[in-house]
């Protein structure tokens, strides 16, 4: 058997018992949903991958960063891979006409944390590359049925909500109707993580009326997201669509449940490393440490470290700790106050360290079987760069599958035609 990732039974828990368990689904045939192609743009470890799981099949996938790249092949083979600057890439080397292109574009200059680029910076820009290929694609006859661009929230109010309608109008003038939901990670594992996915149709494939609004709807369509609608251009309004997302089942899983007692990645800190984090707690925060201590069973939360301002209006560095059996957003580890840790209470012990790598993965509802960097600090930027399995399960189960499957005789004809008109100006060229 292949020691890929994608050929173990890990892979089958990472995703189908997922569906099988909690998301029945009346559109999917196991026929059509086996013939589902995708490429996988800013694809990281794979992550959306995973979360598509062994029925789709991978045509293409893209990174620029050679390590994370060296993960991909770790857990996939590198067959389909191409580690290459999207702004390099070419449309000869994109395969087939997929139905899906994922793209989880860097959302550095878009996100609140960033300097303000937006779709100008150096990283968010790559969109920019990026779509150029999917407009070549779809000129060739080859452009996929569905797109889904996933990003931080601070894509709807980036440069004034601008940035996000330059993404709309791109959508719009390439001919596919779109929409968007922003979803919380903590729906689905434990961890505070919402994101905004843009999930668009070629103009030609038609969209079950069950899957559609009238308007906006909780939980999915924040204000935020409203209000960025509204700032939208006339003509990429006349393309939107309100989509109608079936609620995940509720989750069962704690983030006490995912912590390792004895991490490889990481060690526990040492008596006195667990007070001086202690002592750089508010008043506030000790509390919540004295109320677990009093809880009369195992408590266990998580600590970022961030800058606040004292009563002398002094910047100092604060641990922040929370115990809703809910970790924080994983971040990039680029600085000791972006790396989570976590406190474990068992009456008067306190318990301090890292969050361990594996426990990152869990996060992601990667399964234990995902190899992970050896390195720690890679393993954690590739965690906390990625996109969450489940919610990639989920988004692929109510809407971009129920699409295809009610569009399914009209793709293999569309893929017929394709096929035919690129044979056709192929033999042109050669007489």
């Amino acid at each position: 058997m292949s020691n890929n990732f994608a050929a173990t039974s890990s892979s089958a828990v990472a995703v189908s018992n997922y569906r099988q368990e909690n998301c029945s689904s009346s559109y999917q045939t196991e026929a059509a949903f086996q013939s589902f192609t995708f490429y996988e743009f800013f694809s990281g470890g794979g992550m959306a991958r995973a979360g598509l799981g062994q029925g789709w099949k991978c045509l293409f996938a893209n990174d620029f960063d050679f390590k994370k790249s060296a993960t991909y092949r770790e857990n996939w083979g590198g067959d389909v891979l191409l580690t290459k600057d999207v702004r390099q890439v070419e449309l000869r080397d994109l395969p087939g006409a997929p139905d899906l292109i994922w793209a989880s574009f860097p959302c550095q200059d878009l996100s609140l944390a960033g300097m303000g680029a937006g779709l100008r910076g150096d990283r968010s820009g790559t969109f920019w590359p990026f779509w150029e290929l999917v407009k070549q694609l779809k000129a060739e006859g080859r452009g996929p049925r569905t797109v889904v661009l996933e990003n931080v929230c601070g894509t709807l109010t980036s440069h004034s909500g601008k940035d996000f309608s330059a993404i709309a109008d791109a959508l719009a003038d390439a001919g596919f109707s779109f929409g968007a939901v922003v979803i919380d990670a903590a729906l689905f594992v434990p961890q505070s993580r919402p994101r905004l996915f843009v999930v668009a149709v070629a103009n030609e494939i038609s969209i079950p009326q069950s899957l559609l609004n009238q308007g906006a709807s909780a939980p999915w369509h924040t204000r935020a997201l409203q209000q960025a609608h509204l700032c939208l251009s006339s003509a990429a309004k006349e393309k939107w669509v309100w989509w109608k997302l079936s609620p995940p089942p509720n989750r069962k899983s704690r983030f006490a449940d995912l912590v390792e007692e004895f991490p490889a990645s990481v060690a526990w800190h040492s008596t006195a490393e667990t007070a001086k984090l202690l002592d750089m707690m508010s008043d506030l925060n000790l509390e919540k440490v004295v109320e677990a201590k009093k809880a009369g069973c195992r408590q266990v939360g998580t600590v970022y470290k961030r800058t606040r301002f004292d009563d002398d209006d002094e910047k100092v560095q604060r641990a922040e700790i929370r115990f809703d059996d809910i970790a924080g957003c994983l971040r990039t580890s680029s600085g000791g106050s972006s790396r989570q840790l976590i406190v474990v209470i068992e009456g008067d012990s306190v318990r301090s360290r890292l969050l361990s790598a594996r426990e990152g993965a869990r996060l992601m509802g990667l399964p234990d079987e995902y190899k992970l960097p050896k390195s720690y600090n890679e393993a954690y930027h590739l965690t906390g760069d990625g996109v969450v399995v489940p919610v990639v399960s989920h988004l692929a189960e109510y809407l971009i599958e129920p699409i295809l499957v009610s569009n399914h005789a009209k793709v293999e004809k569309a893929r017929t035609s394709d096929h035919s008109m690129r044979e056709e100006a192929r033999a042109q060229r050669t007489n």
